[in-house]
């Protein structure tokens, strides 16, 4: 008897007439995967492929990945500069030095009648390192507004400010390799398998080879969570409970590494004195997680030989998110987890190049991890520029939250955004859209005319996206990996470096300082501001990184003369003792009390409401929306409820819904699953006009990113389905 089919007949791939593969790094999440594009005989990107060389993915790409050629021939593409009067008045064509003129005389008009802060600067973690360096140099060396900050404050700020405090400057410890090493993962609000695919098949393979407990901490039954060990649902905005009652076992019961504490903290005495009030029994009636699960995952933690920890937004996006971070990185140096092979706090960065931002453009201080309060830093960098260090602000001026609460109250007038779009992705988007509203000017520099913030543009930019520019990118586990222009910027598009010194040009009319036009000669003078810093990149140009595939920092110009290898893998920070940023050289042990500020269920609003992203998607689809292979997967908002919720309101799968919140409402459809518990629903926060109309606007004290994922919403029922499937077409429009 024959199984299957008597013939062997292979799937055959498509000849797509590919003549020539360009060398590029992924441009959506920061996993950082090394790509190539195919091109066919008439020069057009015709298929992407992974990089089997590339230690980071190893040859795979995930879905977003593989159709990522055909973001150059996506429609909405801008081609020329456009002005207008008023932002409801229609576009008309521009040319490029109309509209810089125009954008330079509007941000000088503005700050001689408002002061210099009156006009705020936002830019975004998806452009190239060395336009970061350019655009900051530009924003704090010449335009002098205080204002300025990324789109990186959504996502990644709770992991910078709790790097921060604990160790007193930013910059991951760990690497992708510690899967391969550790005897523990815990993995705190992330969603691996699809928000970060191919770190997750990193683990993947490392736990096939040598198993180790993961434990997944989230509110939501996930993908990562299904294949986890442990799945501890935890009460949405009460990890800081949790990790104090971790702590309170540890140390409780002798877990602790008093070595390591004692040759390379601070503040032992004060910890062990807050966690002493969260015991498990205490804890558990917080968070959520009983006293057992909570003694079992402590003792697992802390007798590892090596554990490791690791998350992503669940943590960030809270009002306790620094602290979040904060408490990871306490449980981590308690028991001597930092440094060592398999032992590390890695925060899975967002976009594509958010650490490129953190480390070179300014936003939050000065390049290479400089802080603005520190005056030998302002003076260091005022003299490498050519500029006063009196021009410097003496303290990082508002975060993007909270930029625009003050165009609400007049203090700030012009906006320059640069590949970001806030109205859809910052939370309460009526209340966004009223501050855009009140602008006298905003000019949206973007590669994508048509994104929703673009509305309210008096002057529109096209740029350049992804492989159409030259520079590097810097990836989640400190990787500095380099994008080659494959194709070139549509029409009169042009990259956004080029933008920038044009700018320059009409700001240093003196020209006092220096703004080289090519990405290899800026990054050569980043490496020269790097030297000596945690993040030292002396050792490394454009060519031995493309050839490496990616180079780790730090790496030390002496580390290149004496010939050691570029740390292509496996590379760590604070390797020894007394290796930390402060002065002393030692990290912080943080107390953390728990204030529950957070917006929870109650008889009017009796559901949780989580967001979060897709596999299929990236972030406000901008991109993927246009990508039919990517679109085509879940082209709608819908929302994951629990069946018995489903039941008792009267929905089925398929039927439209109307959520509402205290700020607003969004209509989606019902997928009835197991994955969320009776008083939960989960929510893509990819669709413009649905899940940030629902969203909370509170913020952490510390970072300034919002609680995207701590909100209270009540479900409708909707009677008229073909009038509710309408409104939510509707949302898919851009």
């Amino acid at each position: 008897m024959l199984f299957g089919r008597a013939k062997n007949n292979p799937v055959k791939i498509a000849d797509k007439g590919i003549v020539d593969w360009k060398y590029a790094t992924c441009g959506y999440c920061s996993t950082g995967c090394s790509i190539e594009v195919g091109l066919n005989k008439d020069g057009k990107a015709v298929s992407s492929r992974g990089v089997g060389g590339a230690d980071v993915n190893r040859g795979k790409l995930c879905l977003k990945g593989i159709f990522e050629h055909e973001l150059f021939d996506s429609d909405g593409r801008g081609t020329t500069p456009m002005m207008r009067t008023q932002y409801h008045d229609e576009f008309q064509p521009a040319s490029w030095d109309a509209a810089l003129d125009k954008t330079f005389e509007e941000i000088r008009r503005i700050q001689k009648k408002y002061g210099p802060d009156s006009f705020a600067i936002i830019s975004t973690g998806q452009m190239l390192t060395e336009e970061f360096y350019t655009l900051g140099k530009l924003t704090r060396g010449l335009i002098g507004t205080n204002n300025y900050d990324g789109n990186t404050t959504l996502c990644m700020s709770s992991a910078v400010s709790g790097y921060k405090r604990s160790f007193g400057s930013d910059g991951p410890p760990g690497c992708y390799e510690d899967f391969e090493h550790t005897n523990c993962l815990v993995a705190w609000g992330s969603n691996l398998s699809e928000q970060h695919p191919i770190i997750y098949w990193r683990m993947a393979d490392a736990k096939e080879k040598r198993p180790f407990p993961l434990i997944v901490i989230d509110p939501r039954v996930t993908m990562l969570a299904q294949n986890a060990d442990m799945h501890l649902p935890i009460t949405p905005g009460t990890d800081v409970v949790l990790q104090n009652a971790l702590m309170h076992v540890i140390l409780k019961e002798g877990l602790e590494d008093r070595r390591y504490i004692d040759a390379n903290t601070n503040g032992i005495a004060e910890l062990e004195s807050e966690v002493a009030k969260y015991d498990p029994v205490t804890a558990s009636k917080i968070c959520g997680i009983d006293e057992d699960t909570i003694q079992t995952v402590a003792r697992l933690f802390a007798k590892a030989g090596a554990a490791m920890q690791i998350w992503t937004m669940g943590i960030n996006q809270s009002t306790h998110g620094s602290d979040g971070v904060v408490g990871i990185n306490n449980l981590a140096l308690i028991t001597g987890n930092i440094g060592k092979p398999g032992g590390t706090s890695l925060s899975i960065t967002g976009q594509c190049n958010a650490m490129g931002t953190r480390e070179w453009s300014s936003c939050s201080g000065l390049p290479g991890y400089r802080a603005l309060e520190n005056p030998e830093d302002r003076e260091e960098i005022g003299k490498f520029w050519g500029c006063d260090p009196e021009f410097f602000p003496k303290k990082r001026g508002l975060y993007q939250t909270d930029i625009y609460p003050a165009i609400e109250t007049g203090q700030i007038k012009g906006l320059w955004l640069i590949a970001t779009n806030p109205l859809s992705s910052l939370p309460n988007t009526a209340r966004i859209r009223k501050s855009m509203e009140r602008l006298e000017f905003c000019v949206v520099q973007d590669c994508y005319k048509d994104t929703e913030s673009a509305q309210y543009a008096h002057v529109y930019l096209p740029a350049g996206t992804w492989a159409e520019k030259e520079g590097v990118m810097t990836n989640t586990e400190r990787r500095v990996n380099i994008v080659k222009p494959i194709m070139k910027p549509p029409g009169d598009a042009k990259p956004d470096l080029w933008i920038f010194n044009q700018m320059a040009k009409r700001f240093n009319l003196e020209e006092k300082l220096s703004f080289p036009d090519k990405a290899a000669d800026i990054f050569l003078e980043m490496a020269e501001l790097s030297k000596g810093r945690l993040s030292d990149i002396t050792g490394m140009n454009h060519e031995m990184i493309e050839k490496n595939r990616g180079v780790q920092w730090p790496y030390t110009a002496e580390q290149a003369a004496a010939g050691e290898a570029p740390p292509k893998g496996g590379k760590r920070i604070y390797t020894k003792d007394g290796t930390f940023s402060y002065k002393d050289g030692r990290a912080k042990l943080i107390p953390l009390p728990f204030i529950d500020n957070n917006e929870v269920p109650d008889e009017k609003f009796p559901f949780w409401l989580n967001t979060g992203r897709l596999i299929e998607h990236w972030h406000g689809r901008t991109k993927t929306g246009k990508v039919a292979d990517n679109n085509k997967y879940v082209p709608i908002p819908f929302i994951e409820i629990n069946p018995d919720a489903a039941r008792e309101l009267g929905v089925r799968t398929g039927e439209y819904v109307r959520l509402v919140s205290r700020r607003s409402d969004a209509i989606v459809m019902v997928t009835p699953t197991g994955r969320v518990p009776k008083n939960m629903v989960f929510l893509p926060f990819h669709f413009f006009d649905c899940a940030n109309r629902l969203t909370l606007g509170l913020l952490d004290p510390h970072s300034r990113q919002p609680a995207y994922k701590q909100s209270a919403i009540r479900i409708e029922r909707l009677p008229d389905q073909a009038e509710a499937a309408k409104a939510s077409m509707e949302m898919r429009e851009f």
